[in-house]
């Protein structure tokens, strides 16, 4: 365990600036916990020439703007991005602009959309496991590591009339076969002749006129059934998702607007 903020410049005007930061290694598995850290504690860190390359990221001050920089994040270069934050907290936290800017490089964990996060490691691999929906990802420690899939996991918040919006693909059962979709924005989204597509495009699923409220989970099953408000079904045959599948979910222009992997595979 390293402690990187050492403390040698004490910011009195800005005290998220004076926590404790720490890098925890075990084996080939590494964790940064950054705390309420912003961006003067992150670029006193880099200029200190600690190694902050990390596994997983424990984003600083709760993804607010005022934290995680570009270059921090290229430098962290995580597989694994996990937000502490509440439920419609007053502050608005995560800023959008943060959330994708992790989701560029790592599979972004959120407390408000996934409930309490574990990250199990024995120095060699790790597994992921969300109060929400048990085991997500795991993968392989390694101090340089990547998505294994050849585009990251990606949300962008886009709506159907180009209007600013958050909708993202939130969670996936591979066991019961159903996709989450949720609307964190304030405002509902149209998903009328929105799609989801898995991998490679051999099945896709159009929404029918349906709007998702502001706060709101609408869950799609692959299987046979009746839509209702907070469901809606595929009406498949067969089984689709696959241990190493991702879906995607695009807008009714054919833009990609959220992806996630239904498993994560980290490279040395």
């Amino acid at each position: 365990m390293e402690v990187l903020n050492l403390g040698t410049i004490y910011y009195s005007n800005d005290l998220n600036q004076n926590p404790v930061v720490l890098k925890v290694t075990d084996g080939k598995v590494s964790f940064l916990l950054m705390g309420d850290a912003g961006l003067e504690a992150e670029t006193d860190i880099m200029e200190a020439g600690y190694d902050v390359n990390s596994d997983i990221l424990k984003v600083g001050h709760h993804g607010s703007m005022s934290a995680t920089g570009e270059e921090f994040v290229s430098a962290v270069s995580p597989g694994i991005s996990i937000i502490e934050v509440g439920a419609g907290n007053s502050y608005s936290y995560p800023n959008s602009e943060i959330v994708q800017r992790l989701q560029k490089v790592s599979t972004v964990y959120r407390t408000d959309l996934d409930g309490t996060i574990t990250v199990t490691t024995d120095g060699s691999t790790y597994t992921v496991m969300t109060e929400k929906s048990g085991t997500t990802s795991s993968g392989n420690g390694a101090y340089s590591s990547t998505a294994s899939t050849s585009e990251p996991y990606e949300n962008k918040n886009i709506t159907s009339n180009s209007t600013e919006s958050s909708v993202y693909v939130t969670d996936l059962n591979l066991q019961e076969e159903w996709i989450q979709i949720s609307n964190i924005g304030s405002s509902p989204v149209s998903l009328a002749g929105w799609k989801i597509e898995d991998e490679g495009n051999k099945h896709t699923y159009t929404f029918p006129s349906y709007t998702l409220s502001a706060g709101s989970t609408v869950t799609v099953y692959t299987g046979k059934g009746t839509d209702s408000e907070i469901e809606l079904y595929w009406q498949l045959d067969d089984p689709i998702l696959n241990y190493d599948d991702t879906v995607y979910l695009y807008d009714d222009t054919g833009k990609l607007v959220s992806k996630r992997a239904s498993k994560l595979v980290l490279t040395e």
